[in-house]
């Protein structure tokens, strides 16, 4: 496909189903239109780029999502709790099996020849420095999970297993604090550890690959091509976009509750601030503006800056834990945690069979609904700042390095708040989820400074995720491009907030997970089938 002025679809191919590579890894970075779709206006020097019939249909349907949820909480509540107990008793295999393909694919890729092309083309070069890479892995990728599930999760497995509670194919520990300890921490680490980011990896490594080795648009669209050829501009390329731009937007929204709802918690325990639906209506509306800036300053200023404060302020509280807690547990606890989960990993992933419905519906399935929710977003995200990797290098720091990370913070936090409750403190154990961090914290020398450095984590990972969401969002409904104009930035920005404040106040966490399991499902079964156009793509792609 040759690089031209002339925004048309690419051409066929002559019946591979791949566009040809020749002068393609730089159509990323032009003016490139699908079709003609994209409306282009400036008006009262505001501009806008934008794909006509995925900007509107999108912004249109969630707009009066919003403004229904906002105006009938009371009628939304029990449906969204009615959504959510039918999904996960219904449907929870589903989420399971399509994570392990995810799992598997990428582990097999990485010890495949497929796993020497290299994103972008074989002469293209890193954007970034690998310290800035890992950092922005990171941040987009799970930041306000760690901070709200770190103390909450390994304590709550604990609970349940040293009582003897049937949750797991793990259950079996009762009285046996040691066993209870380590399939506390082998369920948990299951949650947070290859299966998200095999996820993540899966639509990364296909956005990378059919936007800078085959020239197409950086969209979810474009990932079918080997499927659907040219209808991908036509009203399937559309579906699969608006898909996206939901799973999207709600899975964002669901990672903002939970932050304002953490964050909401710590202002009360540390300055006494109420905790309640105005502390948190108002959290969510400020912190929105602020992330405005950063959006508006873009990828190289914004969010790469903001990620490694956060990565520099996460590494010093992570390791204040490990250095005032139990250090001798903790450091012995990485490695034994990390054991424990890959011998129990193929008992924790069987999808079928089970006898632990609450388990997998209440802690798996929406897990896993979350992080394909947020596929779109953080795989577009990590595709944006990969160009230039072998999709070796790529799947092994994609899938290797935050699952280390989120390993060790999960031992750290949890191996603390257990060796607390364990020493005779309850307030960690007995506390609400969004406040056991704190409590946590609050056992611990210069309690006050750490408990202030929470909430700022909280935060500034509440920014990160909406702007660099904006980014992804404002993308998919500009048609691929990267360089968009800013107010449409701004107007996504706006909605994720506006979409957390609606789910909050329409339901809580419940309505939360809701939104999440039901945009879920239907993109689980999308990334399926772009499993496939994956292999078709990398197979017809040089090795060396």
């Amino acid at each position: 496909m040759a690089n031209d002025d002339t925004h048309q679809a690419p051409p066929e191919d002559g019946g591979q189903g791949i566009p040809a590579p020749s002068g393609a890894a730089n159509l990323i970075d032009t003016d490139y239109v699908i079709g003609q779709d994209n409306i282009k206006s400036s008006k009262f020097g505001i501009d806008f780029d934008l794909h006509g019939k995925v900007f509107t249909f999108s912004a249109l349907v969630i707009l009066i999502f919003v403004v229904l949820t906002l105006a009938l909480p009371d009628q939304m509540g029990p449906l969204f709790a009615g959504a959510k107990g039918w999904l996960t008793n219904n449907l929870s295999w589903v989420f399971l099996l399509a994570a392990n393909i995810f799992v598997i694919l990428t582990v097999a890729l990485i010890f495949t020849p497929l796993g020497k092309v290299r994103l972008g083309g074989a002469d293209a070069k890193p954007d970034f420095s690998y310290a800035g890479w890992f950092a922005m892995l990171f941040a987009a990728g799970m930041g306000i999970g760690l901070m709200f599930y770190g103390v909450s999760e390994p304590m709550t497995h604990f609970g349940t297993s040293v009582n003897g509670g049937s949750w797991a194919p793990l259950a079996g520990a009762e009285g046996d604090t040691d066993g209870a300890i380590r399939l506390s921490m082998a369920s948990t680490i299951y949650h947070w550890g290859l299966h998200p980011w095999g996820t993540y990896a899966v639509v990364a490594l296909a956005l990378a690959l059919f936007s800078y080795n085959k020239g197409l648009p950086l969209t979810m669209r474009s990932i079918f091509y080997p499927v659907l050829g040219e209808r991908i501009w036509g009203w399937p390329g559309h579906v699969i976009d608006i898909l996206a731009v939901f799973a999207t937007l709600f899975g964002l929204a669901t990672s903002l509750g939970l932050g304002a709802t953490q964050a909401s918690a710590g202002l009360e325990y540390l300055f006494g601030i109420p905790n309640n639906n105005v502390t948190m209506v108002l959290l969510i509306l400020g912190i929105t503006i602020v992330a405005l800036g950063s959006v508006v300053a873009g990828v190289d200023k914004g969010v790469q800056r903001l990620s490694q404060l956060n990565m520099t302020l996460a590494f010093l509280l992570l390791f204040f834990v490990i250095g005032v807690g139990p250090t001798l547990a903790i450091a012995t606890g990485f490695f034994d945690n990390l054991l424990a989960y890959f011998q129990e990993l193929p008992a924790l992933s069987m999808p079928f069979g089970r006898d632990d419905s609450n388990f997998v519906g209440g802690w798996t399935a929406f897990y896993w609904a979350w992080w394909i929710s947020w596929s779109p977003f953080v795989g577009m995200f990590i595709a944006r700042v990969s160009r230039g990797r072998s999709v070796r290098e790529f799947l092994i720091a994609v899938l290797l390095v935050p699952m280390l990370v989120s390993v060790l913070w999960m031992t750290a936090f949890g191996s603390t708040a257990i060796d607390q409750l364990l020493a005779g403190f309850e307030g960690a154990r007995d506390a609400a989820n969004e406040l056991q961090l704190f409590e946590m914290l609050g056992q611990l020398p210069l309690s006050a400074v750490t408990s202030f450095v929470g909430i700022v984590l909280v935060l500034v990972f509440f920014i990160t995720s909406s702007d660099s969401g904006s980014l992804v969002i404002d993308s998919i409904t500009a048609g691929g491009k990267v360089d968009a104009p800013k107010p449409q930035r701004i107007f996504w920005a706006l909605i994720e907030g506006f979409i957390a404040i609606a789910l909050l106040l329409g339901g809580g966490l419940e309505a939360l997970q809701a939104a999440v399991l039901t945009t879920g499902l239907p993109f689980a079964l999308i990334l399926l089938v772009g499993c496939y156009s994956i292999v078709k793509g990398l197979m017809s792609e040089p090795r060396g």
